[in-house]
């Protein structure tokens, strides 16, 4: 296993109660582990970041600009090179996030063509049956109680995430500029996250683990969760919402540190409602009045834009 402070567990021994009070104790002091057994393997990855990458590759401009959504608040479709903001969204900064992605979700898809749209939807499938089950055991062994029910809870309506990360451009080493995601914490219940490794070997994925961030290596036939802030309100702060970020290589390992990440976030419906107060006290920046407030009021100010008409000339990857 990897020199790593974020522990692993199989899907498989959670379904048998095994290792309950790891799990629990897991849940309430990094809210992030390494999951096994889910029953996807590389190869089951591999379909989906292919199309988005070929797409990413070889689509004109005309066909991208097809592809993005003309609805700010939502993520669907193609999203160019630092056409987002984490840094700005969490008022950290102003920086962008160096990636590109292409996202659906359960309604308003926007696909290139039919061969895309089937490989997306089977894997979305796949992640969200996981992401459920996942979320499942995360919030009874935190003692949460989901009004409406657990099986409601969890049946939302998630977002799943292809981002390619380039090879930075010499601005964005971490010389100049640290990060190429600012860290953050995910509205979600969970987060399912598998990473392809960087080819030089740097680490870009980090997630807060006491009082340092500790690198998170892909882990072959493993994917990464974080608990969600959502998890977080449900369990009444016993579950942790982990702030992650992604690192910038530095000068010498700009060569070969690009990576892709697949990330899968089970969000509940837009009216979960949930009290501002305690989210607050959860340690959360809600700019929401006192009360009660739905997850549609939360994530709406969530969303920043600053789209371009094209990614950098460099920072196009190879196709597959």
């Amino acid at each position: 296993m990897t020199d790593t402070t974020v522990p692993t567990f199989d899907l498989v021994e959670l379904r048998n109660g095994l290792r309950r009070h790891e799990f629990r104790g897991c849940l309430a002091d990094i809210g992030a582990f390494y999951l096994t057994g889910s029953g996807l393997s590389e190869a089951d990855h591999q379909p989906a970041s292919e199309v988005a990458i070929d797409f990413f590759t070889r689509a004109g401009e005309a066909e991208k600009q097809a592809m993005m959504s003309p609805v700010p608040t939502i993520r669907r479709g193609f999203t160019t090179l630092e056409s987002e903001s984490t840094a700005r969204i969490t008022n950290t900064g102003e920086y962008t996030d160096y990636s590109m992605s292409y996202s659906m979700g359960t309604t308003g898809n926007l696909f290139p063509e039919p061969a895309f749209e089937a490989v997306w939807t089977r894997y979305f499938a796949e992640l969200h049956g996981v992401a459920k089950e996942v979320a499942r055991h995360v919030v009874t062994a935190a003692e949460g109680r989901p009004a409406g029910g657990m099986e409601s809870f969890v049946d939302g309506e998630p977002v799943l995430r292809l981002r390619y990360f380039p090879e930075v451009p010499e601005d964005r080493v971490a010389e100049e500029q640290p990060l190429r995601m600012a860290p953050h914490y995910d509205l979600s219940i969970v987060t399912l996250i598998h990473q392809t490794p960087c080819a030089n070997g740097f680490v870009s994925l980090q997630c807060e683990a006491g009082d340092t961030f500790a690198d998170l290596p892909a882990v072959p036939d493993a994917l990464v969760v974080f608990c969600g802030a959502v998890a977080t309100l449900v369990a009444e702060g016993r579950v942790k919402a982990p702030r992650h970020h992604v690192a910038a290589p530095s000068r010498e390992q700009r060569a070969g540190s690009s990576r892709t990440s697949s990330v899968f976030f089970l969000r509940p419906s837009p009216d979960f409602a949930f009290s501002v107060r305690l989210a607050r006290e959860c340690g959360f920046d809600v700019s929401l009045p006192d009360g009660t407030a739905t997850f549609s009021d939360w994530i709406g100010g969530n969303y920043i834009n600053i789209r371009k008409t094209s990614a950098m000339p460099d920072a196009v990857p190879q196709a597959p």
